[in-house]
């Protein structure tokens, strides 16, 4: 198992210093100064000089690369630009709203699918099987953000069950975090819910044509047992391979979620980052998405290699 998780450890390096590497080269040679955006209209030659020296962007870029590299290594991602603040304390103010969101929404998503396409393929060609089918095309079909301003005329403005937007933490009680965080999280993981529904409905009608399975049900077992010990461990395999793809897909559909809730996340905070030049700040954003969507793909390979053992010797 140690060697497997090595193994895998090693692969998703490239997937941590890539993005990091053409976020580092993009911005530094995307039109636009920082210091010249930050002292406006007004500044003379000498002031953004000057700024540029103070903020190192007035050295060669390979010089800056080093620089960036020698940061991450030391845990330094240097001061934001705008905030004036050590990236290190800015980030852990956004992150974990966008982290709380996307599991919620990978939460809510696998939890729809799993089911849906569960009875879906316990009822096939029934009429609760053409309505899930139908359903999950649509879930498929609908944009994020027109399914959430969808979700804020009816459930916030309308019924008035939730806000209409806002954030309120973990620490400010279960009832007013979920208040703000469930429609945010319900837009954002209804197109992977629909994905997790089909695959589910598909993987479990093969499954149930096993050999195995008949045997099963051939010896006496309940329905419940053949479905939940044996039908389900085999048929969850691709539903996970779709969630550990979701979490990538989640984390970048998070912006526009972010923006129409109005929620202190990281994906809107790079956007407004990328606006103002703020190099350090962005850098250390795409930093953070990129380890946690490492952690969660070696946490996908864990369980992989928990539910099929024959994995572990590959």
């Amino acid at each position: 198992m140690l060697r497997y998780l090595g193994k895998r450890f090693l692969l998703i390096l490239p997937t941590i210093f890539v993005p990091l590497i053409l976020v580092f080269l993009l911005l530094r040679l995307s039109p636009g100064d920082p210091a010249g955006m930050m002292l406006g209209d007004q500044a003379t030659a000498e002031q953004i000089a000057a700024l540029r020296n103070q903020l190192g962007l007035d050295q060669p870029i390979w010089v800056q690369f080093l620089l960036w590299i020698r940061g991450i290594v030391t845990l330094d991602l240097g001061n934001s630009i705008f905030f004036r603040e050590p990236v290190m304390q800015i980030i852990p103010r956004y992150a974990g709203v966008t982290i709380l969101l996307a599991v919620v929404a990978l939460a809510l998503a696998v939890l729809i699918g799993v089911t849906l396409g569960l009875i879906s393929a316990m009822n096939r060609n029934k009429p609760i099987d053409r309505g899930v089918v139908t359903a999950a095309v649509l879930g498929i079909s609908l944009p994020e953000f027109w399914f959430a301003l969808l979700l804020i005329f009816v459930f916030a403005v309308t019924l008035r069950w939730f806000p209409v937007a806002g954030y309120n933490p973990p620490t400010a009680g279960l009832i007013a975090f979920g208040a703000t965080i469930f429609l945010p999280a319900l837009a954002l993981g209804v197109r992977q819910s629909a994905l997790m529904t089909r695959m589910m409905r598909s993987s479990m009608l093969d499954v149930l044509n096993e050999p195995y399975i008949t045997t099963a049900r051939a010896q006496g077992l309940p329905e419940s047992t053949v479905i939940g010990r044996y039908a389900m461990r085999t048929a969850a395999m691709p539903v996970i391979t779709v969630a550990g793809l979701s979490a990538g897909y989640l984390l970048g559909g998070a912006v526009t979620i972010e923006i129409i809730f109005a929620l202190p996340g990281l994906g809107r905070m790079l956007v407004e980052a990328v606006g103002r030049r703020d190099y350090p700040l962005v850098e250390g954003g795409v930093l953070t998405i990129s380890l946690v969507l490492a952690v969660l793909n070696l946490v996908i390979d864990l369980i992989y290699a928990i539910l099929d053992p024959r994995i572990r010797y590959q």
